[in-house]
This record gives structure tokens, sequence and C-alpha cells, in this order.
């Protein structure tokens, strides 16, 4: 059995919030009734569009006039109607916030990264276990139609078993919000911001890598992933230096009868290789919007449900943050990190 409509806060409207608010207006059985921002600007319903690239949040988001708006968090926390609340404020203001909303009952989606330290993020998952509640990272390539597809192919082995793989992710630095970005010690850098989303999606496919050894910065790097008896694995991720640099998002992944490449500025974004060079393409892995829309209907979805753990535990944001702690200290050693 399954509950009616659920009622959506959102915490934070830069341009993460925004686009979770634009994802909840498509989503089914959901509805944004309040948002929260300190920046009474932002609480006009107007979409600025600044971001890394287009999520579709179109120009108008909501209507004040129709959803509560407010400048303190804990008010959107506490209004009654709201059951739950969607968390895309900068990473310092996640543990108080996520705490906040799990002891007011109220269920939890929070942007990644959840901390940059793993062990809060699981004192934010056992609060949440103690309170009932379901609390799930966004951690949006699991849900992002294509890499969910290519996912299921591995796991069926469609083209045979995974022989290497490649991931690339890289574009401008932020320009909006660069007191946060461009520190290290707020954001994490580049590591923590976007490479997280290759790393986590290394995880989910291949599980966790004994060791890594990383080269370049916390602003731009590459890390080689090793496994006992697994794929090689590699990804770069990084911000680029001119500030108009275009973002891109591609995947190559050798399997031993068939390639399967992915790349975001290409139609269609998936095509298969065989091993005597004849290309098959997949527009139908791209079927589906962002990644953005999968994880926001999939924690809908698991609250209607009555769902006792989210399809994305903040174990797995805490083992994510694990493997990047030992990205960043092989980048400051130079060499190969086992991952403890």
């Amino acid at each position: 059995m399954t509950r009616d409509q659920i009622n959506v806060g959102v915490i934070g409207l830069g341009f993460m919030g925004r686009t979770h608010v634009a994802a909840f207006n498509r989503a089914s059985n959901c509805q944004v009734v309040a948002v929260a921002d300190r920046d009474r600007s932002r609480l006009t319903g107007d979409s600025d569009g600044e971001g890394n690239f287009d999520t579709g949040a179109g120009d108008r988001l909501f209507d004040p006039g129709e959803i509560s708006t407010c400048e303190d968090a804990m008010e959107l926390i506490d209004h009654p109607d709201v059951e739950l609340v969607s968390v895309t404020t900068p990473t310092p203001t996640h543990r108080e916030l996520a705490l906040a909303v799990i002891r007011s009952g109220r269920h939890l989606l929070i942007e990644k990264p959840v901390d940059l330290d793993p062990a809060v993020i699981l004192e934010i998952s056992e609060a949440a276990r103690e309170s009932g509640v379901l609390a799930m990272p966004a951690h949006c390539m699991r849900f992002w139609p294509a890499w969910a597809w290519m996912k299921a192919r591995l796991d069926e082995e469609k083209y045979g078993p995974v022989l290497n793989a490649k991931f690339t992710r890289t574009g401008a630095a932020p320009g909006w919000n660069p007191n946060f970005y461009l520190d290290d010690n707020k954001s994490g850098g580049a590591v923590v911001d976007l490479h997280i989303h290759d790393t986590d999606f290394i995880i989910h496919c291949f599980g966790t890598p004994q060791s890594v050894q990383s080269t370049g910065s916390r602003r731009h790097l590459k890390t080689t992933y090793e496994f006992d008896g697994g794929p090689k694995v590699v990804a770069e991720g990084g911000w680029l230096e001119p500030p108009d640099a275009p973002f891109t998002m591609r995947a190559v992944i050798e399997c031993s009868e068939a390639t399967i490449e992915f790349d975001l500025a290409r139609d269609p974004e998936v095509t298969v290789r065989f091993l005597d060079g004849s290309l098959e393409p997949h527009p139908e892995a791209s079927v589906g919007g962002s990644g953005y829309d999968g994880e926001v209907q999939a924690i809908i979805d698991a609250i209607r449900r009555g769902d006792t753990s989210p399809p994305v535990t903040l174990e797995d944001a805490a083992e994510t943050g694990r493997v990047l702690q030992a990205e960043i200290r092989s980048l400051d050693s130079g060499g190969k990190t086992v991952v403890t």
C-alpha cells in the first residue's frame, strides 16, 4: 500500500537548490510546499540560470504566492505540511541542518558531499535510523538514465566481463559562490565537489578498491583504482582554467566482447562498439530525464511505499568519502594509498 502525495520543502536556492525544486516539480506524487533561503532575492521563484550545465530548471520555479517562503531554515523544518526536506546548502551547514530535519521526524534528501568527514555521515545515518526516517544522499549519477543503463549491462555481463574503464568529468571552476567552492577546507575542492560522482559510480559498479593512486591536485586529478582481480579503472576529473570551459562527462567501459561509450555531448549519448568495429547506438539508454529527476522520484517512491531504507544510503556516501580521503592522501604523498 502506498501513501498519497508527499509534501516537500527545499532549503537553499542556489544552483543545486533550484535544480532540486525543478526536479520535484517534474516528479509524480509530490509537491513543493515550502522553500527557504537566507537571500530574500531568491524567494521570488525566478531562476537565474547559473550552473555548469542546463538542468532543466527553466525561468520560473515556483509562485511565492502559492507556497511558503522563508529566510530561516528552521521555520521550514517546522512547517506542519512538510514531510520531506531537501538540503542543498553548502557542505559545512549540512550536519546541523540534517540532524534538525531528522529530529523533527521529517525525511531527508541531502546534497553531496554530505560531509567531508565520513564519521559525520555515519552519525547522521544513525540518527535517521533511530528516528525511523529515510535519509538519502543525492548521488545523482546512480540515477542518471544512461549510467543506470550501463550499470545494468555490467551487472548482467551483456558484453562480457569488464577489462578496463575510464571516466572523465571536467568543467570550469564554479563562478557562483566562489568563496565556498574554491576553499578546499569548505568544499573539499574539485576532488570532492565534482570528482565524487565518478568515485561513487565506480564503487557502485565495482565495489571498494583496495588502493588508489592519484596525481594532480585538488582542482584536477587523475586516479587509478586497483581491485583484487578486478578491472583497471581510471577517473579524471576537475576544474579547467578557462572560465568558459565546457562541461564534459564521458565514460569508456571496455568489456571482453564490446566497449560501452558514453558522451554527454553526443547524440545518442550511449553507443556500443564491437570487436569487429561495428557501432550500435542506444538512444533508449538516455530516456527518462536527468539523474536529479531519478533521485527525487526514487526517494518519493520509497517514502510512499513505507520503505525502511532509502535507495542510496548514507553508509554508501560514507564509503565514497572514505575512498576520496584515500585519493587526497595519495595526492599529498605522491604514491599509492591503501583505502582504510
